[in-house]
């Protein structure tokens, strides 16, 4: 059977358009994942092993690496340690539409 090419932001466009319940589970999904994006990136520019990191924001290798796999979502005091620990800051801005 052969492959058919699938693009895939139109097809979660169109789920998002059809159902409602993916719509509203995907758009909240989505700051999580950039959020965790944004840390793994900071990270890795920075230098930094999830070892390193670990250490400096007082956390476990085992917590950044399950946080970093969406294995775990980190508590609000976690995620502000890591913020303090690669000198970020974290804020809310108004969204673009």
């Amino acid at each position: 059977m052969p492959f058919k090419e699938v693009n895939i932001k139109d097809e979660i466009e169109k789920e998002r358009n059809l159902n409602p319940t993916f719509k509203k589970a995907w758009d909240n999904s989505r700051m999580e994942y950039h959020l965790l994006g944004e840390l793994i990136r900071f990270r890795k520019e920075q230098g930094l092993t999830q070892f390193e990191l670990a250490k400096k924001s007082g956390n476990k290798q085992q917590v950044i690496s399950r946080i970093e796999k969406s294995e775990q979502s980190p508590t609000l005091k976690t995620l502000c340690n890591l913020a303090n620990a690669l000198n970020f800051d974290i804020k809310f801005l108004p969204r673009e539409h």
